[in-house]
């Protein structure tokens, strides 16, 4: 399940995960999409905050491509 929020700055998507097969389901994952960067942010319950993660709109783009190679090391033209 997810959710989509726009913010003045940012497009917001909240992944809610319900757990599948009888796992317990894993803390929620917000992704915030700014012109500039996207973040991810997830709480983290051993530590007792939020971990966020940075990415460049390159290491986006390199990640959605990065999905459909195989194993091995690529540089982007």
């Amino acid at each position: 399940m997810f959710s989509i929020e726009h913010e003045f700055d940012a497009t917001v998507v909240t992944l809610v995960d319900e757990g599948e097969d009888g796992t317990a389901p894993a803390e929620d994952v917000t992704v915030s999409a700014f012109e500039e960067c996207i973040t991810l942010t997830q709480f983290d319950a051993r530590r007792n905050d939020s971990v966020q993660i940075t990415l460049t709109m390159g290491q986006v783009r390199d990640l959605l491509v990065a999905l459909d190679l195989p194993e091995g090391v690529y540089r982007r033209d």
